[in-house]
This record gives C-alpha cells, sequence and structure tokens, in this order.
C-alpha cells in the first residue's frame, strides 16, 4: 500500500526531473491530468479561470472559500521552478502544505488583490490586526520545544512581528512550567500582548500559564481551535505541541490565533465570568482584558 512517505519522494523526484529538463531547455512532460487542448503548464499559473460577472447574465464570482473559488495546492507549484514566481487569482485560497512548499523552495506567491493569499512574507497586512491585535509576542520553551521556537521566531520575523525570546536557548534539560511562567508574566504585566510557548505536548504549559492571574492560556492544534480559543475565549498565551505539529500546521495556527479578534457580546460576557471566577479566588479583577 501507497503510504505518504511514497508520496513524498515521488513529489521529490518529480521536482528533479522538471529542473534537468528546464535546465536542459526541454518542454515539460505531459501530466496524465492533462485533458485535449490544455495549454502548457509554466511559471504562471492561472488559477482563476472567467466567470460571468453580476448583471452579465451569470452569477458573480464566489467570495474566497466559497464553492467555486480557486484552491492553491501544493500540486500547483510543481511546474515553478525553486526561486520563481506563482500567480494567484484574488479571491484563492492557500492550503497549508502549499505554503509550506512555497516557502521551503522560495516561490514567491503573487496575486493582484491587497490581502489575498501570498508568501510567508506577505499575508495580508500584519500592521493592524483589529481588536486585541498585538504589537509584540512573547515566546519560551523547554527543551523538547526549542527546534519549533526557533522555526515560529522565523516565521514571526517575516511577518515584521517583534518578538521577545524568553527561553530556553540551548538542550539542556529544562522544565515547561518555568518558561510557561516567563511568558504568561511577560503577558500579564504587560510587557507583551500575546505569548507563545512550546513543549512536547502543549497541555502542560496551558496549565502553568494558567496559573499566573490575568493570563488565558489554550492549547491549540489546528485552525478551528486557534480561531475559537482567540474568538470566544479572549485566550491571550498559545500553547503548542512540537510533539504533534509540523511547520505548515504550526503555520496555520499561528497565524489564525494571531489575526483573530476577540469575540464581543455572549463570547465577552462568559469570559467574564472566567476572570470573576479568577477574582474570587485572589486574582486581579474581572476587567483585565485578554
Amino acid at each position: 500500500m501507497m503510504g505518504a512517505r511514497d508520496d513524498d519522494v515521488r513529489a521529490v523526484a518529480r521536482r528533479a526531473v522538471g529542473r534537468l529538463r528546464a535546465e536542459l531547455g526541454l518542454a515539460r512532460a505531459p501530466h496524465p491530468s492533462d485533458g485535449p487542448g490544455d495549454p502548457p503548464r509554466g511559471v504562471h499559473v492561472a488559477l482563476d479561470p472567467p466567470r460571468p460577472a453580476a448583471g452579465d447574465g451569470g452569477d458573480a464570482a464566489p467570495p474566497a472559500g466559497a464553492p467555486g473559488a480557486a484552491l492553491v495546492t501544493a500540486d500547483c507549484l510543481r511546474d515553478v521552478p525553486d526561486g520563481g514566481r506563482l500567480g494567484v487569482a484574488p479571491d484563492a485560497r492557500v492550503t497549508p502544505l502549499a505554503r509550506e512548499e512555497a516557502f521551503r523552495r522560495g516561490i514567491t506567491l503573487t496575486s493582484g488583490a491587497p490581502g489575498a493569499p501570498g508568501s510567508w512574507g506577505d499575508w495580508g497586512d500584519w500592521g493592524d490586526w483589529g481588536d486585541g491585535g498585538a504589537r509584540r509576542v512573547a515566546l519560551g520553551s523547554d527543551h523538547g520545544g526549542l527546534e519549533l521556537k526557533a522555526e515560529i521566531l522565523g516565521m514571526l520575523a517575516e511577518l515584521g512581528v517583534r518578538t521577545v525570546d524568553l527561553g530556553t536557548h540551548d538542550r539542556a534539560t529544562c522544565d515547561y512550567p518555568d518558561l510557561a511562567e516567563r511568558v504568561a508574566r511577560a503577558v500579564a504585566e504587560g510587557r507583551a500582548d500575546l505569548g507563545v510557548v512550546v513543549d512536547g505536548a502543549g497541555i502542560g504549559s496551558a496549565m502553568a500559564a494558567n496559573k499566573v492571574p490575568g493570563v488565558l492560556a489554550a492549547n491549540c492544534w489546528d485552525e478551528r481551535t486557534a480561531r475559537n480559543a482567540r474568538e470566544h475565549n479572549h485566550a491571550n498565551v498559545l500553547t503548542l505541541g512540537a510533539g504533534h505539529l509540523d511547520r505548515a500546521r504550526t503555520w496555520e495556527v499561528l497565524t489564525t490565533f494571531l489575526r483573530t479578534p476577540v469575540g464581543p457580546g455572549r463570547h465577552a460576557r462568559r469570559v467574564d465570568k472566567i476572570r470573576r471566577i479568577e477574582a474570587s479566588h485572589g486574582g486581579p479583577p474581572s476587567e483585565i482584558g485578554p
């Protein structure tokens, strides 16, 4: 039975053959999915076929993420040379695996619309993240999360986010509660807007960080939980488990957490109850913000 490893090997082989053919000036070999009359695939891939506009006898183009909107997958990058550029439709959705592949191979994703999916360093307007928007992020990890923390520091640097690295800084064994407390205190004391802590599973760090008054820490592992943590629960510290997150999934969770504003109305009312519980046990007043 073919597995993910076999798919990875085939993908690497395809890229190697594509680079070799490009260096030799040869045309791309036909792909099994090509149909009669299909144009040759090149560096610029047309992802958004013409659709009738509203008022021209057809429906308006669907919004990003809706059925019919363009989807950019890792397979769309197979014929793009390393360091090349790929045209992306303004309403396109870029999968996490495609972003990972583009970042790894130095491919720039270009779009004609502001805020559309782009390269890792061009992901919309990171200068203003709306309500609860972070301007500085405190990071910490134990020895098990050191490598992933380094990846996150790189991601945030690409996004132009100011960071403070609170350790650990080497592979010597250390205890995750100490690092989680450092990050949590930085957030609670206003020295950072949000915090990120990485350990093996992310669970213990969430428990430790939540002992610091004023902190709402959440262990997230996908886009859905990251969005929920911010919108519904007003989380101000994100904890991640290095043992079950790859780079692409980390990017998905991190960017979702950073860009999701805290929710008003019933969400704020319920979070206020959480803070009142904290205050009743000696924590800060309930009006402390996220």
